[in-house]
């Protein structure tokens, strides 16, 4: 399969948190548990503006000390102009993708990263029917644009969806199991 991007692929982090409210404090551990480089995608959704700010204020902090992408799920920015964007909306850089349809709906909207899921079964999507490797990889075959693995993922997994062109992966839970954290369900 022939690469997609390969300059700015390179640039781009492997490894992701997808943030989530139900993580509560444990998100700082799973932060100082992700590689420098990685990414993080902040999505607490539900949390008033001004709340939804400090967070963010606070984990960009530890995002520039680290070297982290930080990328804020939803419309709403709490870091202003020039700050990325992930959601199903037109000018968001990354996109969540569940299905092709959804996966070429977000190409043509802008997306230039895509969060393919669920690949596993996860706690996240508790009932939602895996992707497997060969339904991924048929969902993803020449899209052209770089894949982010998600549901179920660590990086045992993802080493193993290396061959079908995935360029990273993304997780909670794998990030919470570093520091031997318990998530709430």
């Amino acid at each position: 399969m022939r690469r997609r991007h390969p300059s700015r692929t390179r640039e781009l982090p492997r490894r992701w948190l997808m943030t989530d409210p139900r993580m509560g404090d444990a998100l700082w551990d799973a932060l100082a548990a992700l590689p420098r480089g990685s990414g993080v995608i902040l999505r607490h959704y539900a949390l008033g503006s001004e709340a939804r700010r400090a967070l963010f204020a606070r984990v960009r902090d530890i995002a520039r000390r680290r070297g982290f992408i930080l990328v804020v799920g939803g419309r709403e920015m709490p870091g202003g102009r020039g700050t990325a964007s992930h959601g199903r909306h037109r000018g968001a850089r990354t996109a969540p993708a569940h299905s092709r349809r959804e996966a070429i709906t977000a190409i043509r909207a802008g997306a230039e990263l895509l969060f393919v899921s669920p690949v596993h079964p996860t706690r996240s999507h508790p009932g939602a029917r895996a992707l497997g490797a060969v339904r991924l990889g048929l969902m993803i075959r020449d899209l052209g644009v770089p894949v982010i693995a998600l549901g179920g993922m660590d990086e045992r997994r993802w080493r193993a969806l290396r061959p079908l062109d995935v360029h990273g992966w993304a997780g909670i839970d794998a990030w919470m199991r570093q520091k031997r954290i318990a998530v709430p369900t």
